[in-house]
């Protein structure tokens, strides 16, 4: 596996499981809810077995936006979120940054132009770079209605390069998850899986990545 590091011009950048470290906090909040199973198990297997019911959960739920998605119905679900919202249910959100990732990012973007490619809505994935102050990072910022489809069409993608002035196969998407590949193929772009996610070595294998590394922050070595 490898990258042409030469084609490189800008660099696409999933978020949950990629910069957010999204699935130890999910992880954190249901943990309580086995505690019982810790008077058998180990507190590891206990954990290694939520973490993989975190990532089983992930994968249906993107099947399913998708689906929407492909069906034209996705604006039904923003707007049950929004209503939900909007009657003063939201909780502040509570993030946590990969541990590196500002870091990587200050160097990276000190040589490409960057840009944010999330199936978050606007407000949330603002929230969190705005949290970190990451914003300054990135020259686009593309969620889940900025255009017609999200993830895994590559419209998101090609939006990106386009005002990156940028071709989207000179792009490099890094995610954690097969959906993000799928992406940067379909937009000709190269592809980086991280495995700091919910996706997994042979997931990533599968949707033929073209280089898969153990983290975010690991992007310099390879760059």
């Amino acid at each position: 596996m490898s990258i042409e590091t030469d084609r490189i011009q800008a660099i696409c950048f999933d978020i949950d499981g990629t910069l957010s470290d999204t699935d130890n906090q999910m992880i954190t909040r249901i943990e309580p809810w086995f505690k019982p199973l810790r008077l058998i198990f180990s507190h590891y297997k206990v954990h290694k077995f939520i973490r993989r019911i975190v990532m089983g959960v992930e994968a249906p739920a993107n099947v399913v936006y998708g689906l929407l998605d492909r069906l034209g119905l996705d604006f039904l679900l923003i707007r049950i979120m929004t209503q939900y919202s909007g009657k003063g249910f939201r909780k502040k959100r509570a993030f946590l940054l990969m541990t590196g990732v500002k870091k990587t990012l200050e160097i990276l973007s000190n040589r490409f132009p960057l840009a944010i490619i999330s199936a978050r809505d606007e407000a949330s994935a603002r929230e969190f770079l705005s949290e970190f102050d990451l914003e300054r990072f990135f020259k686009v910022v593309v969620t889940t209605k900025t255009c017609p489809h999200t993830k895994p069409f590559p419209d998101q993608l090609i939006y990106a390069a386009r005002l990156m002035n940028i071709r989207p196969e000179d792009c490099l998407m890094v995610g954690d998850s097969p959906i993000d590949i799928r992406t940067g193929q379909r937009a000709g772009a190269q592809t980086v899986g991280v495995l700091c996610g919910f996706g997994t070595r042979k997931e990533l294998i599968h949707a033929s990545a073209d280089l898969i590394i153990p983290h975010t922050s690991d992007l310099i070595d390879y760059l």
